[in-house]
């Protein structure tokens, strides 16, 4: 997508070689219409799939993941990564480290909205190792779900996560590949 594409180099901040900080489009700050413009997108890519939910991770995703669902006429559901008082006590559980977050967290999906009778397209914002997208298909294996493929807004093609996906033999679809941050200069692929 050449409009995202634009706003990378316009808005983006390169922290470092390895993170790229993407708050007034994407992680802090959303843009609707360039939103439903990139929905739209993973819609269309996915359009032959007879997609019953599509799914994301808390909370970044969400946004790209709703302007997806909402185009393909879906319900849209979304992995927690806090436990809750009234969380289902057997909700579906894996423990997933964030690269950017630096931390460890659990994400979670109740048993009552994922089951063997969805076909499910997993939208998220940027993968980078791609730790939250192997937990988060754990979960839908283990739901008895079938997996369509992965939409990612930003993928960081110097880092693992997408290539090793795809090496598994999972569809993933990228709006914009990013090659290197280094020299604070992003260089797409």
């Amino acid at each position: 997508m050449q409009k995202l594409k634009e706003r990378i180099l316009e808005e983006g901040v390169v922290v470092s070689n390895d993170v790229l900080k993407l708050d007034g489009l994407l992680n802090h700050q959303v843009d609707p219409e360039l939103t439903m413009d990139m929905g739209r997108e993973f819609a269309a890519r996915y359009a032959e799939e007879p997609i019953t939910k599509v799914i994301t991770v808390e909370s970044s995703g969400i946004p790209v993941a709703f302007a997806t669902a909402i185009t393909l006429g879906v319900p849209l559901l979304f992995a927690r990564r806090k436990k809750t008082l009234i969380a289902e006590p057997d909700a579906l559980t894996e423990r997933v480290p964030s690269f950017t977050k630096g931390i460890v967290t659990d994400i979670m999906v109740s048993r009552q909205y994922l089951g063997e009778q969805d076909r499910v397209l997993f939208i998220d914002d940027i993968i980078a190792n791609g730790d939250a997208a192997r937990g988060l298909i754990k979960i839908i294996e283990r739901s008895g779900a079938s997996l369509a493929g992965l939409g990612i807004v930003v993928e960081k093609s110097f880092q693992a996560g997408g290539r090793t996906l795809r090496e598994q033999g999972i569809r993933v679809e990228s709006l914009v590949r990013i090659a290197s941050l280094a020299g604070g200069k992003v260089t797409f692929t």
